[in-house]
Parts: C-alpha cells; structure tokens; sequence
C-alpha cells in the first residue's frame, strides 16, 4: 500500500508531500515576514527573541538553523556568537534562503553560510555543533522523527536543541478565538496582502496536525536527547521545546 501522511488537513501521499510544501513557500516567501508581523501583530518576534535568550548561545560557538527561512534566528546568533563563531542558515526552499540572505546582507550581518537541505538528511557530520534550532519549520516536515533524530546526530555532546513552534492552548476561550482567527482571518489576509488564500490555509491547517507539547517532548526524548523541557508562549499558542544531548 502506498504510505500516506498530511497536507494540512488533506491525505496525500506521503512522496508528494515534500513538493507540495515546497510550492507553498515558493509562493509566499517575498511576503513572509510581512505576513508574520500582521498575522501575529508583532508577536513572532518576541517568541524568536526568547528562543534566543533560553539558547544561552556564547561567543565561539557553531550553530544551525534548520528551515531559517528568512534569517531571523540566524542574524541573532550571528551577533551572539561573533567572528570566532559560525553560523548556518539551512532551508530546503531555494525562495526562502534567497529571501534570507538578503536579509542579511541588506541588515549588514556577515559571515553566515547558506545551504540548501532537507532537514530529515542534515549534511553535515555528527557532534558538529552547539546549538540546533528549528523556528515554525518542523511542522512542514514530513518525518520530524527523522528530523529531531539528525538534530540530535549532528549536536555535540552537552549541545542544545530549541524547537520553535505553534501548539495547544488548554485555555476553551483563547481557543475558541484562535480557531476563528486561523480558518477566517489568516487565509483573507493572505488573499489580500500575498494574493494567495490556500497557502495560508495550508499553514492553518498544518498547525493543527503537529504534536502538542507533550508528544513533541516525547518525541524529543525518543531521538535520546537526556532532557527535554518546554515553555509555553502566549497561552500555549506557540511552545518552545529545549532539549540538550548528553555529554
């Protein structure tokens, strides 16, 4: 039988999944980060802001961001990590990295590397850096097991892990109001502002199906991370998971 996973709320095959993705983001990426600011009122930066602060990334340090789109969380570390350091911004989509390095160049931030990959097969060799981020990426992935487990790989002992991400509210109100917001007011706005009503759909919709936190840190200790612990952003919207590598 042919494998199966999800595209938003739709069943496609499972090999499908990962052009499908890609067509999406071709489509809003010279709009992301307008989008970003107007569908969360600012908010995304904050969020990213405090995945920065928890990192505790220093001076010298090698981190990869995975699916860095446009290059927020890796002009941040740039600037924690200075010129003895290194950082890699990684997205499968050609749009998206293109978007984030200019960017970068246009906010004058040097020295970080962009690659094209696939976050489920990280080329890049086992315990090679200290820090591992993924930032509103790993729902559009279609084995995230596979790709916290190359997260893990590609760690050095003692390294850290944030996974960046929107969940589950247990609040019924704030609930009620985000359902509404995302299956109404999202895909409007993407009519209006980025001239595409589906793909902000799409990305409604793959909110849905991720894992709340608590299968996420499962998941996350499943790739034999020794610890996972999340904290919880705007009543549960949004969920940052911290796991570290054993030493």
């Amino acid at each position: 039988m042919q494998k199966t996973t999800h595209f938003g709320f739709k069943d496609i095959a499972t090999e499908d999944k990962q052009d499908m993705v890609r067509g999406v983001f071709d489509s809003v990426a010279n709009k992301y980060d307008l989008m970003n600011d107007v569908l969360s009122f600012g908010a995304h930066r904050l969020w990213k802001h405090y995945a920065i602060n928890v990192a505790n990334v220093k001076t010298g340090d090698k981190v990869l961001d995975i699916a860095g789109g446009t290059g927020d969380l890796a002009r941040a570390f740039a600037q924690k990590v200075g010129d003895s350091g290194q950082v890699v911004l990684t997205d499968i989509n050609a749009a998206m990295l293109n978007e984030g390095r200019k960017n970068l160049i246009d906010k004058g931030t040097c020295g970080v590397q962009f690659v094209q990959l696939n976050g489920e097969q990280i080329a890049f060799a086992d315990n090679s850096f200290d820090c591992v981020s993924i930032a509103f990426g790993l729902r559009n992935v279609t084995d995230k097991q596979q790709c916290i487990n190359e997260m893990h790989r590609v760690l050095k002992p003692g390294g850290c892990l944030l996974i960046l991400e929107f969940s589950k509210t247990d609040n019924a109100l704030l609930e009620k109001f985000y359902d509404f917001y995302s299956f109404k007011v999202m895909p409007e706005l993407g009519k209006i502002i980025a001239n595409d009503e589906e793909s902000y759909r799409y990305l409604a919709e793959s909110i849905r199906k991720h894992p709340d936190q608590e299968t996420l840190k499962k998941m996350v200790l499943d790739a034999q991370f020794a610890l996972c612990e999340y904290h919880n952003l705007s009543g549960g919207i949004v969920a940052l998971h911290k796991g570290i590598k054993a030493q």
